[in-house]
Protein backbone atom coordinates (compact mmCIF):
# COMPACT_ATOMS: atom_id res chain seq x y z
CA UNK A 1 0.00 0.00 0.00
CA UNK A 2 2.93 2.45 0.75
CA UNK A 3 4.45 1.78 -2.62
CA UNK A 4 1.08 2.61 -4.30
CA UNK A 5 1.10 6.06 -2.43
CA UNK A 6 4.59 6.94 -3.51
CA UNK A 7 3.70 5.88 -6.99
CA UNK A 8 1.57 9.05 -7.16
CA UNK A 9 2.02 12.79 -7.41
CA UNK A 10 2.45 15.47 -4.55
CA UNK A 11 -0.88 17.00 -6.07
CA UNK A 12 -2.52 14.09 -6.26
CA UNK A 13 -1.85 13.12 -2.44
CA UNK A 14 -3.10 16.44 -1.71
CA UNK A 15 -6.13 16.18 -3.49
CA UNK A 16 -6.73 12.57 -1.35
CA UNK A 17 -5.96 14.78 1.78
CA UNK A 18 -8.03 17.64 0.78
CA UNK A 19 -10.99 15.52 0.18
CA UNK A 20 -10.35 13.45 3.74
CA UNK A 21 -9.98 16.84 5.65
CA UNK A 22 -6.96 16.09 6.68
CA UNK A 23 -5.64 19.55 6.98
CA UNK A 24 -2.46 18.76 8.78
CA UNK A 25 -1.33 16.54 5.80
CA UNK A 26 -2.50 19.16 3.14
CA UNK A 27 -0.25 21.50 4.79
CA UNK A 28 2.36 19.30 4.78
CA UNK A 29 1.98 18.83 0.95
CA UNK A 30 1.54 22.32 -0.05
CA UNK A 31 4.64 22.88 1.57
CA UNK A 32 6.28 20.77 -0.85
CA UNK A 33 4.42 22.53 -4.57
CA UNK A 34 5.80 25.63 -6.16
CA UNK A 35 2.80 28.36 -6.28
CA UNK A 36 2.04 27.76 -9.99
CA UNK A 37 1.28 24.30 -8.56
CA UNK A 38 -0.70 25.29 -6.38
CA UNK A 39 -2.37 27.90 -8.71
CA UNK A 40 -2.92 24.75 -10.99
CA UNK A 41 -4.44 22.82 -7.88
CA UNK A 42 -6.72 25.54 -7.09
CA UNK A 43 -8.52 26.08 -10.40
CA UNK A 44 -9.21 22.35 -10.16
CA UNK A 45 -10.96 22.45 -7.07
CA UNK A 46 -14.86 23.18 -6.05
CA UNK A 47 -15.91 26.27 -4.27
CA UNK A 48 -15.32 24.47 -0.66
CA UNK A 49 -11.98 22.34 -1.41
CA UNK A 50 -10.50 25.44 -2.87
CA UNK A 51 -11.41 27.80 0.80
CA UNK A 52 -9.84 24.73 2.34
CA UNK A 53 -6.94 25.08 0.17
CA UNK A 54 -6.48 28.67 0.42
CA UNK A 55 -6.66 29.10 4.15
CA UNK A 56 -4.09 26.60 4.56
CA UNK A 57 -1.64 28.11 2.39
CA UNK A 58 1.55 30.06 4.58
CA UNK A 59 0.74 34.17 4.19
CA UNK A 60 4.24 34.55 2.38
CA UNK A 61 2.92 32.51 -0.63
CA UNK A 62 -0.66 33.95 -1.04
CA UNK A 63 0.83 36.50 -2.72
CA UNK A 64 2.57 34.24 -5.38
CA UNK A 65 -0.49 32.23 -5.58
CA UNK A 66 -2.45 34.92 -6.92
CA UNK A 67 -0.03 36.16 -9.24
CA UNK A 68 -0.58 32.87 -10.92
CA UNK A 69 -4.17 31.74 -11.09
CA UNK A 70 -6.92 32.48 -13.43
CA UNK A 71 -8.64 35.68 -12.83
CA UNK A 72 -11.93 34.15 -12.16
CA UNK A 73 -10.20 31.92 -9.07
CA UNK A 74 -8.72 34.92 -8.09
CA UNK A 75 -11.79 37.40 -8.05
CA UNK A 76 -13.51 34.78 -5.66
CA UNK A 77 -9.99 34.73 -3.56
CA UNK A 78 -9.86 38.39 -3.49
CA UNK A 79 -13.52 38.60 -1.73
CA UNK A 80 -12.18 37.11 0.90
CA UNK A 81 -9.35 39.45 1.92
CA UNK A 82 -8.92 42.54 3.13
CA UNK A 83 -7.16 45.83 1.53
CA UNK A 84 -4.66 45.88 4.29
CA UNK A 85 -4.19 42.02 3.97
CA UNK A 86 -3.97 42.17 0.30
CA UNK A 87 -1.26 45.43 0.46
CA UNK A 88 0.79 43.07 2.82
CA UNK A 89 0.85 39.86 0.83
CA UNK A 90 1.63 41.49 -2.37
CA UNK A 91 4.70 43.36 -1.07
CA UNK A 92 7.08 41.41 -2.72
CA UNK A 93 5.33 40.62 -5.90
CA UNK A 94 6.20 42.59 -9.32
CA UNK A 95 4.95 45.68 -9.92
CA UNK A 96 3.06 44.47 -13.08
CA UNK A 97 1.76 41.22 -10.74
CA UNK A 98 -0.03 43.46 -8.23
CA UNK A 99 -1.46 45.81 -11.30
CA UNK A 100 -3.15 42.69 -12.39
CA UNK A 101 -4.46 41.34 -9.10
CA UNK A 102 -5.73 45.02 -8.14
CA UNK A 103 -7.52 45.09 -11.36
CA UNK A 104 -9.54 42.17 -10.49
CA UNK A 105 -10.81 43.78 -7.08
CA UNK A 106 -14.44 45.30 -6.88
CA UNK A 107 -14.27 49.25 -7.53
CA UNK A 108 -14.77 49.49 -4.18
CA UNK A 109 -11.43 48.40 -2.88
CA UNK A 110 -9.69 50.12 -5.31
CA UNK A 111 -9.02 53.09 -3.47
CA UNK A 112 -8.74 51.18 0.21
CA UNK A 113 -5.55 49.42 -1.26
CA UNK A 114 -4.49 52.04 -2.85
CA UNK A 115 -4.62 54.20 0.07
CA UNK A 116 -3.24 51.71 2.20
CA UNK A 117 0.41 51.43 0.82
CA UNK A 118 3.53 54.01 0.80
CA UNK A 119 3.50 56.55 -1.76
CA UNK A 120 6.19 54.97 -3.92
CA UNK A 121 4.17 51.78 -4.18
CA UNK A 122 1.38 53.86 -5.10
CA UNK A 123 3.08 56.16 -7.62
CA UNK A 124 4.30 52.90 -9.15
CA UNK A 125 1.00 51.27 -9.84
CA UNK A 126 -0.50 54.53 -10.89
CA UNK A 127 1.12 54.47 -13.80
CA UNK A 128 0.68 51.01 -14.72
CA UNK A 129 -3.46 51.04 -13.64
CA UNK A 130 -3.64 53.77 -16.19
CA UNK A 131 -3.14 51.42 -19.25
CA UNK A 132 -5.84 48.59 -19.73
CA UNK A 133 -4.56 44.75 -19.53
CA UNK A 134 -4.31 44.01 -23.27
CA UNK A 135 -1.37 46.64 -24.00
CA UNK A 136 1.84 46.95 -23.49
CA UNK A 137 1.72 49.45 -20.75
CA UNK A 138 -0.80 46.97 -18.84
CA UNK A 139 1.62 44.75 -19.01
CA UNK A 140 5.52 46.65 -18.33
CA UNK A 141 7.03 46.25 -15.28
CA UNK A 142 8.66 49.50 -13.61
CA UNK A 143 11.27 47.88 -11.90
CA UNK A 144 14.10 48.34 -13.92
CA UNK A 145 17.74 49.29 -13.78
CA UNK A 146 18.88 52.51 -15.63
CA UNK A 147 22.44 53.49 -16.16
CA UNK A 148 24.03 56.53 -18.02
CA UNK A 149 25.97 55.96 -21.30
CA UNK A 150 28.94 57.81 -19.79
CA UNK A 151 29.77 55.64 -17.06
CA UNK A 152 32.28 53.42 -17.37
CA UNK A 153 31.58 49.45 -16.71
CA UNK A 154 33.34 48.81 -13.69
CA UNK A 155 31.15 51.61 -12.21
CA UNK A 156 28.37 49.65 -13.26
CA UNK A 157 29.71 46.62 -11.92
CA UNK A 158 29.45 48.11 -8.60
CA UNK A 159 26.21 49.86 -8.68
CA UNK A 160 24.77 46.17 -9.78
CA UNK A 161 26.93 45.41 -6.68
CA UNK A 162 25.23 47.64 -4.75
CA UNK A 163 21.70 47.13 -5.71
CA UNK A 164 21.52 43.22 -4.87
CA UNK A 165 22.98 43.94 -1.54
CA UNK A 166 20.48 46.46 -0.64
CA UNK A 167 17.08 45.40 -2.60
CA UNK A 168 18.25 42.47 -4.78
CA UNK A 169 18.58 42.19 -8.58
CA UNK A 170 14.72 42.12 -10.18
CA UNK A 171 14.16 38.87 -11.99
CA UNK A 172 14.31 38.03 -15.64
CA UNK A 173 17.14 41.20 -16.01
CA UNK A 174 18.91 40.00 -18.81
CA UNK A 175 19.92 43.86 -19.91
CA UNK A 176 20.60 47.31 -18.05
CA UNK A 177 18.66 49.77 -19.84
CA UNK A 178 21.00 52.44 -20.90
CA UNK A 179 19.12 56.39 -20.93
CA UNK A 180 20.70 59.97 -20.79
CA UNK A 181 20.22 62.79 -18.34
CA UNK A 182 16.91 63.37 -18.93
CA UNK A 183 16.05 59.57 -18.87
CA UNK A 184 15.54 59.18 -22.21
CA UNK A 185 16.31 55.58 -23.38
CA UNK A 186 19.04 54.87 -25.77
CA UNK A 187 19.80 51.45 -25.95
CA UNK A 188 20.41 48.20 -23.79
CA UNK A 189 23.52 47.35 -22.03
CA UNK A 190 23.60 42.77 -21.96
CA UNK A 191 24.92 41.65 -18.26
CA UNK A 192 26.89 39.35 -20.84
CA UNK A 193 29.01 42.17 -22.24
CA UNK A 194 29.36 43.88 -18.55
CA UNK A 195 31.18 41.00 -17.47
CA UNK A 196 32.94 39.99 -20.77
CA UNK A 197 33.91 43.48 -21.90
CA UNK A 198 36.78 45.54 -20.78
CA UNK A 199 36.04 47.68 -17.43
CA UNK A 200 37.54 50.95 -18.47
CA UNK A 201 35.12 51.26 -21.34
CA UNK A 202 31.88 53.02 -21.47
CA UNK A 203 28.14 51.90 -21.46
CA UNK A 204 27.97 53.90 -24.93
CA UNK A 205 30.88 51.90 -26.37
CA UNK A 206 29.52 48.76 -25.71
CA UNK A 207 25.50 49.27 -25.48
CA UNK A 208 22.87 47.49 -28.29
CA UNK A 209 21.10 49.56 -30.09
CA UNK A 210 17.70 47.82 -29.44
CA UNK A 211 13.97 49.41 -30.43
CA UNK A 212 11.73 50.46 -27.65
CA UNK A 213 7.84 49.46 -27.39
CA UNK A 214 5.40 51.87 -27.31
CA UNK A 215 2.96 51.35 -24.13
CA UNK A 216 -0.31 51.51 -26.45
CA UNK A 217 1.18 48.62 -28.53
CA UNK A 218 -1.32 45.68 -28.05
CA UNK A 219 -0.15 42.78 -26.05
CA UNK A 220 -0.89 40.07 -29.22
CA UNK A 221 1.69 42.51 -31.25
CA UNK A 222 4.03 42.05 -28.07
CA UNK A 223 4.31 38.49 -27.73
CA UNK A 224 4.72 38.49 -31.62
CA UNK A 225 7.79 40.74 -31.09
CA UNK A 226 9.30 38.65 -28.99
CA UNK A 227 8.79 35.25 -30.64
CA UNK A 228 10.40 36.87 -34.07
CA UNK A 229 13.63 38.27 -32.13
CA UNK A 230 13.90 35.71 -29.11
CA UNK A 231 13.46 38.43 -26.69
CA UNK A 232 14.03 38.16 -23.04
CA UNK A 233 13.01 41.59 -22.02
CA UNK A 234 11.99 44.86 -23.74
CA UNK A 235 12.19 48.61 -23.21
CA UNK A 236 8.40 50.43 -22.89
CA UNK A 237 9.30 54.18 -23.53
CA UNK A 238 6.30 57.02 -24.07
CA UNK A 239 6.36 59.21 -27.30
CA UNK A 240 8.85 61.43 -26.21
CA UNK A 241 11.48 57.85 -25.93
CA UNK A 242 11.52 58.44 -22.45
CA UNK A 243 11.85 55.26 -20.34
CA UNK A 244 8.76 53.99 -18.83
CA UNK A 245 9.72 50.61 -18.33
CA UNK A 246 10.74 46.93 -19.17
CA UNK A 247 8.19 43.87 -20.29
CA UNK A 248 9.90 40.33 -19.99
CA UNK A 249 9.20 37.38 -21.18
CA UNK A 250 6.93 35.30 -18.49
CA UNK A 251 4.73 38.19 -18.78
CA UNK A 252 4.80 37.49 -22.91
CA UNK A 253 4.03 33.87 -22.06
CA UNK A 254 0.73 34.51 -20.15
CA UNK A 255 -0.23 36.53 -23.10
CA UNK A 256 0.24 33.79 -25.22
CA UNK A 257 -1.73 31.39 -22.81
CA UNK A 258 -4.64 33.76 -22.43
CA UNK A 259 -4.96 34.53 -26.10
CA UNK A 260 -4.71 30.41 -27.11
CA UNK A 261 -7.43 30.01 -23.94
CA UNK A 262 -9.64 32.39 -25.00
CA UNK A 263 -9.60 31.48 -28.44
CA UNK A 264 -10.82 28.08 -27.55
CA UNK A 265 -13.33 29.10 -25.25
CA UNK A 266 -14.51 31.93 -27.91
CA UNK A 267 -14.77 29.25 -30.75
CA UNK A 268 -17.39 27.33 -27.81
CA UNK A 269 -18.96 30.41 -27.26
CA UNK A 270 -17.60 30.32 -23.34
CA UNK A 271 -16.79 33.59 -21.24
CA UNK A 272 -13.48 34.03 -19.68
CA UNK A 273 -15.48 33.23 -15.96
CA UNK A 274 -17.33 29.81 -17.35
CA UNK A 275 -14.41 27.41 -15.56
CA UNK A 276 -14.86 23.81 -14.29
CA UNK A 277 -16.09 24.82 -11.10
CA UNK A 278 -17.97 27.81 -11.61
CA UNK A 279 -21.60 28.50 -10.80
CA UNK A 280 -24.36 27.02 -12.48
CA UNK A 281 -25.87 30.11 -12.72
CA UNK A 282 -22.60 31.64 -13.98
CA UNK A 283 -21.76 28.92 -16.44
CA UNK A 284 -25.48 29.08 -17.44
CA UNK A 285 -25.76 32.34 -18.85
CA UNK A 286 -22.72 32.37 -20.38
CA UNK A 287 -23.78 29.27 -22.63
CA UNK A 288 -27.31 30.50 -23.13
CA UNK A 289 -26.74 33.16 -25.42
CA UNK A 290 -24.28 31.00 -27.46
CA UNK A 291 -26.89 28.54 -28.10
CA UNK A 292 -29.46 30.95 -28.92
CA UNK A 293 -27.33 32.16 -31.66
CA UNK A 294 -26.93 28.84 -32.57
CA UNK A 295 -30.32 28.01 -32.45
CA UNK A 296 -31.14 31.33 -35.21
CA UNK A 297 -29.00 29.20 -37.40
CA UNK A 298 -30.41 26.15 -37.65
CA UNK A 299 -33.64 27.74 -37.84
CA UNK A 300 -32.11 29.06 -41.22
CA UNK A 301 -31.09 26.05 -42.39
CA UNK A 302 -34.44 24.29 -41.41
CA UNK A 303 -36.00 27.01 -43.24
CA UNK A 304 -34.34 26.08 -46.88
CA UNK A 305 -34.71 22.52 -46.14
CA UNK A 306 -38.75 23.47 -45.74
CA UNK A 307 -38.63 24.95 -49.08
CA UNK A 308 -37.99 22.03 -50.68
CA UNK A 309 -40.44 19.87 -49.22
CA UNK A 310 -42.29 18.47 -51.97
CA UNK A 311 -38.91 16.80 -53.33
CA UNK A 312 -37.77 15.58 -50.16
CA UNK A 313 -41.31 13.69 -50.03
CA UNK A 314 -41.26 12.22 -53.40
CA UNK A 315 -37.60 11.57 -53.00
CA UNK A 316 -36.99 9.71 -49.57
CA UNK A 317 -33.03 9.31 -50.57
CA UNK A 318 -32.89 13.23 -50.16
CA UNK A 319 -34.08 13.43 -46.78
CA UNK A 320 -30.60 10.25 -46.01
CA UNK A 321 -28.21 11.75 -48.18
CA UNK A 322 -28.32 15.67 -47.43
CA UNK A 323 -26.89 15.53 -44.23
CA UNK A 324 -23.63 14.45 -45.85
CA UNK A 325 -23.18 17.25 -48.10
CA UNK A 326 -23.53 20.13 -45.55
CA UNK A 327 -21.03 18.19 -42.88
CA UNK A 328 -18.38 17.30 -45.18
CA UNK A 329 -18.55 21.60 -46.48
CA UNK A 330 -18.61 22.12 -42.68
CA UNK A 331 -15.35 20.06 -41.54
CA UNK A 332 -13.30 21.46 -45.08
CA UNK A 333 -14.44 25.01 -43.92
CA UNK A 334 -13.34 24.71 -40.50
CA UNK A 335 -9.90 23.27 -41.81
CA UNK A 336 -9.86 26.29 -43.94
CA UNK A 337 -11.33 28.80 -41.07
CA UNK A 338 -8.79 27.64 -38.60
CA UNK A 339 -5.73 27.97 -40.46
CA UNK A 340 -6.98 31.28 -41.81
CA UNK A 341 -7.61 32.57 -37.98
CA UNK A 342 -3.95 31.62 -36.72
CA UNK A 343 -2.47 33.09 -39.97
CA UNK A 344 -4.21 36.43 -39.42
CA UNK A 345 -3.08 36.29 -35.66
CA UNK A 346 0.46 35.73 -36.19
CA UNK A 347 0.28 38.30 -39.42
CA UNK A 348 1.13 35.35 -41.95
CA UNK A 349 -1.71 36.50 -43.67
CA UNK A 350 -2.59 40.54 -44.89
CA UNK A 351 -4.36 42.16 -47.87
CA UNK A 352 -0.98 41.39 -49.81
CA UNK A 353 -1.16 37.75 -49.71
CA UNK A 354 -4.66 36.68 -49.37
CA UNK A 355 -5.64 35.84 -53.09
CA UNK A 356 -2.58 33.31 -52.88
CA UNK A 357 -3.90 31.95 -49.66
CA UNK A 358 -7.15 31.38 -51.19
CA UNK A 359 -5.88 30.15 -54.60
CA UNK A 360 -4.17 27.43 -52.31
CA UNK A 361 -7.01 26.21 -49.93
CA UNK A 362 -9.13 26.52 -53.42
CA UNK A 363 -7.32 24.00 -54.99
CA UNK A 364 -7.62 21.84 -52.01
CA UNK A 365 -10.94 21.64 -52.50
CA UNK A 366 -11.22 20.81 -56.04
CA UNK A 367 -8.67 18.05 -55.46
CA UNK A 368 -10.49 16.80 -52.43
CA UNK A 369 -14.14 17.71 -53.20
CA UNK A 370 -13.77 16.01 -56.24
CA UNK A 371 -12.25 12.51 -54.62
CA UNK A 372 -15.10 12.29 -52.07
CA UNK A 373 -17.25 13.56 -54.42
CA UNK A 374 -16.62 10.38 -56.15
CA UNK A 375 -16.86 8.23 -53.49
CA UNK A 376 -19.99 9.24 -52.04
CA UNK A 377 -21.31 9.04 -55.66
CA UNK A 378 -20.57 5.10 -56.28
CA UNK A 379 -21.72 4.63 -52.58
CA UNK A 380 -25.21 6.53 -53.14
CA UNK A 381 -25.91 4.82 -57.13
CA UNK A 382 -25.90 1.89 -55.13
CA UNK A 383 -27.43 2.14 -52.29
CA UNK A 384 -30.55 3.62 -54.20
CA UNK A 385 -29.94 2.28 -57.01
CA UNK A 386 -30.25 5.66 -58.82
CA UNK A 387 -27.36 6.83 -61.30
CA UNK A 388 -28.73 10.74 -61.55
CA UNK A 389 -29.01 10.94 -57.48
CA UNK A 390 -24.99 9.64 -57.50
CA UNK A 391 -23.67 12.46 -59.77
CA UNK A 392 -26.47 15.04 -58.08
CA UNK A 393 -24.57 14.78 -54.83
CA UNK A 394 -21.40 14.31 -55.99
CA UNK A 395 -21.82 18.14 -57.67
CA UNK A 396 -23.40 19.39 -54.62
CA UNK A 397 -20.39 18.33 -52.71
CA UNK A 398 -17.95 19.60 -55.00
CA UNK A 399 -20.02 22.79 -55.35
CA UNK A 400 -19.82 23.04 -51.33
CA UNK A 401 -17.12 22.28 -50.71
CA UNK A 402 -15.42 25.01 -53.24
CA UNK A 403 -17.84 27.60 -51.62
CA UNK A 404 -16.96 26.47 -48.05
CA UNK A 405 -13.19 27.45 -49.14
CA UNK A 406 -13.67 30.88 -50.14
CA UNK A 407 -16.12 31.14 -47.03
CA UNK A 408 -13.09 29.93 -44.44
CA UNK A 409 -10.76 32.51 -46.36
CA UNK A 410 -12.90 35.62 -46.72
CA UNK A 411 -14.81 35.67 -43.16
CA UNK A 412 -12.02 35.94 -40.77
CA UNK A 413 -10.44 38.42 -43.58
CA UNK A 414 -13.55 40.48 -43.57
CA UNK A 415 -14.32 40.39 -39.77
CA UNK A 416 -10.58 41.20 -38.97
CA UNK A 417 -11.20 44.28 -41.29
CA UNK A 418 -14.00 45.86 -39.41
CA UNK A 419 -12.44 44.83 -35.77
CA UNK A 420 -14.22 41.81 -34.82
CA UNK A 421 -12.15 38.50 -33.72
CA UNK A 422 -12.83 35.91 -36.22
CA UNK A 423 -12.07 32.94 -33.47
CA UNK A 424 -15.71 34.12 -31.50
CA UNK A 425 -18.02 34.30 -34.04
CA UNK A 426 -16.43 32.94 -37.37
CA UNK A 427 -17.50 29.42 -36.67
CA UNK A 428 -20.78 30.03 -36.18
CA UNK A 429 -21.30 32.05 -39.59
CA UNK A 430 -19.25 29.65 -41.56
CA UNK A 431 -21.44 26.28 -40.51
CA UNK A 432 -24.52 28.83 -41.27
CA UNK A 433 -23.15 29.16 -44.95
CA UNK A 434 -22.50 25.34 -45.38
CA UNK A 435 -25.40 24.00 -43.75
CA UNK A 436 -27.29 26.65 -46.46
CA UNK A 437 -25.70 26.16 -49.44
CA UNK A 438 -25.53 22.48 -48.81
CA UNK A 439 -28.88 21.23 -48.26
CA UNK A 440 -29.34 24.48 -51.06
CA UNK A 441 -27.40 23.00 -53.66
CA UNK A 442 -28.07 19.09 -53.03
CA UNK A 443 -31.75 19.93 -52.86
CA UNK A 444 -31.68 22.32 -55.81
CA UNK A 445 -30.15 20.18 -58.13
CA UNK A 446 -32.25 17.17 -57.32
CA UNK A 447 -35.20 19.28 -58.03
CA UNK A 448 -33.68 20.30 -61.62
CA UNK A 449 -32.82 17.13 -62.58
CA UNK A 450 -34.48 14.30 -60.81
CA UNK A 451 -38.09 15.40 -60.19
CA UNK A 452 -38.88 17.35 -62.93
Amino acid sequence: MEADNNDISTIDKLRLAVQSEDRQLAHSYLNELHPSEIALLLESLPGKELDMVWNLLDPDMEGEVLSEVQDSVRARLLEQIHPHELVAITRDLDSDDIADIIQDLPEDMHDSVLLAMDVQNRQRLASLLSYPEDVAGGLMNVDVIPVRADANLATVSRYLRFLARRDGIPEQTDNLMVVDRDNKYLGLLPLTTLVTSDPEQTVGEVMVQEAAIHPDLPASEVANMFERRDLVSAAVVDDDNVLLGRITVDDVVDVIQEKAESTVRSMAGLGTNDNVFSPILVSSRYRAVWLGINLLTAFLASWVIGRFEESIQQLVALAVLMPIVASMGGIAGSQTLTIAVRGIALGHITSFNARVFLNKELGIAVINGSLWALVVAIVAMFWFDNRGLGIVIGLAMIINLLMAAIAGVLIPLIMNRVGIDPAVAGSVVLTTLTDVIGFMTFLGLATLYLLN
